[in-house]
């Protein structure tokens, strides 16, 4: 070890290298561009709309069938119970109501 080591601890001793990526790399690089969606006017086309609604359409048939509602008895049912819990509210509020009046006087 020289003097400089013992006073430098964490200087490495290196190489100097010339820089290889600029060598390396074309001057231009084309990129890839997809396929387009739309038109240079920016009207989309069939292929894309198409796919959109195919998609939503298997989205819902998938929502559906995860929900468990099948079939139409199902939707019925699901219906009944939407109209019960709705009477349950207004009589509830009804109740409320009610006792609110027989406080006050």
């Amino acid at each position: 070890m020289s003097g400089t080591d013992a006073e430098h601890p964490d200087v490495v001793e290196a190489e100097l290298v010339e820089d290889t990526k600029a060598a390396s790399l074309p001057d231009t690089v084309a990129p890839q561009v997809p396929e387009a969606d739309y038109t240079e006017a920016g009207v989309p086309g069939f292929d894309y709309v198409r796919d959109r609604i195919e998609k939503r359409f298997a989205t819902s048939v998938g929502a559906t069938e995860l929900a468990g509602l099948g079939g139409k008895e199902d939707i019925a049912s699901l219906d009944k119970k939407l109209a019960d819990r709705d009477k349950a509210a207004k009589d509830k509020l009804a109740e409320i109501r009610r006792s609110m009046r027989q406080d006050t006087t």
